[in-house]
């Protein structure tokens, strides 16, 4: 299907393209019942898991309270799964049923295409986080945002530069089956070590050092200090960093090895 079909008696801007590219996107979705129960209910189905393995925890041990632990986890988790693993396993199936390889006929720009393709997963996850903020107040009797203009950073970030790895990951996934194995690495690495249930500082010292340089360290470090507003300058400008050398690294990849038919 291309963008000139579907933006038919409009005039074709970037907007209309990636307007049409983000609906067919939607509706492929939902037509997938594995994949939109793993955008829409996996993240709040595990908030839960982690509000209940969390509440005898020490709160000495994490550093927070366990429920600050299950919202900035909750937010990671939501991101991981609903961006990341999602969309992989999207662009993966896209790229096997030659969707991809028709869209590049059409008026679409690569980059077009790919940020049409991760629209839905990204208004998912700006739904679901909304809805953890609101259910942290008022379920959890956790504290609303310290500073909601840094969780917002954050969290575009997250999702830029996760849809990013989403795509360079497909490079090794031949399969939509096999998403479920190639995604699994970095979600283990950032659940554990960028901070998503226990801050950095929390670690020993070699093992911090080596954790803030995770890809997802660095956004996570804002949704930590959006939600308890604790963050310095000095640790933002570091996470900040962080984020656009790992966007920059990630663009790079896409562009080079990002494959948009299958392997023959």
């Amino acid at each position: 299907m291309s963008t000139s079909t579907l933006t038919t008696g409009r005039p074709s801007t970037a907007l209309t393209r990636l307007t049409a590219l983000g609906r067919a996107e939607l509706t492929l979705l939902g037509r997938n019942r594995n994949n939109l129960f793993v955008a829409a209910a996996m993240p709040l189905l595990m908030i839960f898991v982690l509000r209940s393995s969390l509440k005898n925890v020490d709160e000495t041990t994490l550093g927070i309270s366990p429920g600050a632990a299950t919202l900035i986890g909750g937010t990671g988790m939501i991101l991981l799964l609903v961006v990341y693993m999602s969309l992989t396993s999207s662009l993966v199936a896209r790229r096997e049923e030659l969707v991809l390889k028709r869209l590049r006929t059409g008026e679409a720009t690569d980059t077009e295409i790919l940020t049409g393709t991760a629209l839905p997963a990204a208004a998912i996850a700006l739904v679901q986080s909304a809805i953890l903020t609101v259910g942290g107040f008022t379920l959890l009797g956790s504290d609303a945002p310290a500073r909601p203009d840094l969780l917002a950073l954050g969290l575009v970030g997250a999702i830029v530069l996760l849809a990013g790895l989403a795509a360079v990951t497909t490079t090794i996934t031949r399969t939509v089956e096999s998403a479920g194995l190639t995604t699994l690495p970095l979600f283990l690495i950032s659940s554990f070590g960028s901070g998503l249930f226990v801050p950095h500082d929390a670690l020993p010292e070699l093992a911090a050092d080596l954790s803030q340089l995770l890809p997802l360290s660095g956004v996570m470090e804002f949704v930590r200090a959006g939600w308890l507003g604790t963050a310095h300058a000095g640790s933002l400008l570091t996470a900040a960093l962080n984020t656009v050398a790992w966007g920059v690294l990630t663009g790079w990849a896409v562009r080079r090895w990002f494959r948009w038919e299958p392997r023959r």
